[in-house]
């Protein structure tokens, strides 16, 4: 395998040094040339995971992505949602034969369509060629070697199969799933219902009502899911749940830190500006919430969510209702 990482945020770190495991070396497409001249100096990521050293001998750097790409013939896709599109749509070369897999947690903005989607259609990537990454899995655990597991989904049990040895070290553990789809929006929602829990967490509800608001965002996933691809899938699993607990409650979370935020009486603005990362629940609750009123799912949370983040709705008044709404 050539190996591209395509991204420089905490996430497309945390990849670089699992899959530098299991490869002599990598591409890596990092759009600025100032962070790759301060990462090679330093041997490490100037902007994120600080206290992580790489071996810069063993990776091909560039901030042209068509370079990284025409080096590599697999694909590892760790950029934020918000920056996909404008990133991907720079790509002027054919890799329709390349193995591509996602780690983003979001979806397109603007045309709320998932990113393995977007590459299958404007790329003609075949299905069976791309994949997605799944938690339950903190970047800054990665970092820190911290036994973490992951799931890789794909439809194709070869090339899952080659993923899932690219992504396993002494320190993660790899499943395999052909439910694609299913984990690809369970990675956009569990977002959505970690800033709702942050949001709850200021608004002083306590732990009984996060377990039961977890609860139903089970349900929401599993309503969700279906609607889009009935195939037979066990939602307990970690790629689902785990992922969805881990980003709820886990300090590491930046959709629980901006929930929390807003429940405090941020405004939207000024809680991304003084978090510097990006919340990508915030692009999902708009782009589920604009899906889901084509397929009319029962999504009670993603409602409340896209009232209070995009209807400037009360958080207080707006969680009050949806408590009359749970069991």
């Amino acid at each position: 395998m050539k190996v591209a990482i395509l991204g420089s945020g905490s996430w497309a770190t945390a990849l670089a040094k699992i899959v530098m495991n299991n490869v002599d070396e990598i591409n890596w497409y990092i759009r600025k040339q100032e962070t790759i001249d301060e990462f090679i100096e330093s041997r490490r990521n100037p902007n994120h995971l600080e206290w992580a050293y790489f071996d810069t001998n063993k990776i091909y750097f560039s901030s042209d992505i068509n370079e990284v790409l025409d080096l590599s013939n697999t694909i590892i896709v760790a950029i934020p949602s918000p920056y996909v599109k404008s990133c991907l749509d720079e790509i002027n070369i054919d890799i329709s034969h390349k193995k591509i897999i996602s780690a983003v947690k979001g979806m397109i903005p603007d045309e709320h369509v998932l990113v393995t989607d977007y590459i299958h259609e404007h790329f003609g990537v075949p299905h069976e060629n791309i994949g997605v990454i799944a938690g339950p899995c903190h970047a800054e655990e990665i970092a820190l070697e911290r036994l973490s597991y992951l799931t890789i989904g794909g439809i194709s049990e070869q090339n899952t199969q080659a993923w899932s040895e690219l992504l396993t070290t002494k320190f993660v553990h790899v499943t395999r799933s052909n439910d694609v789809i299913g984990l690809e929006y369970s990675s956009v929602l569990k977002n959505i219902y970690a800033i709702a829990a942050g949001m709850c967490s200021s608004l002083r509800y306590g732990d009984n009502f996060q377990a039961v608001l977890l609860t139903n965002a089970m349900h929401e996933i599993m309503r969700f899911a279906n609607a889009k691809s009935p195939i037979p899938r066990d939602i307990t699993n970690s790629g689902y749940l785990g992922d969805v607990l881990v980003t709820a409650y886990s300090n590491f979370s930046r959709n629980r830190q901006f929930g929390q935020m807003i429940g405090m009486g941020y405004s939207v603005k000024a809680a991304q500006t003084e978090m510097e990362m990006v919340a990508e629940g915030y692009y999902g609750t708009k782009a589920i919430y604009m899906v889901n009123k084509t397929l009319g799912v029962d999504l009670p949370i993603v409602d409340a969510m896209y009232q209070i983040l995009y209807g400037r709705k009360s958080p207080k008044n707006t969680i009050k209702e949806l408590t009359q709404k749970f069991q």
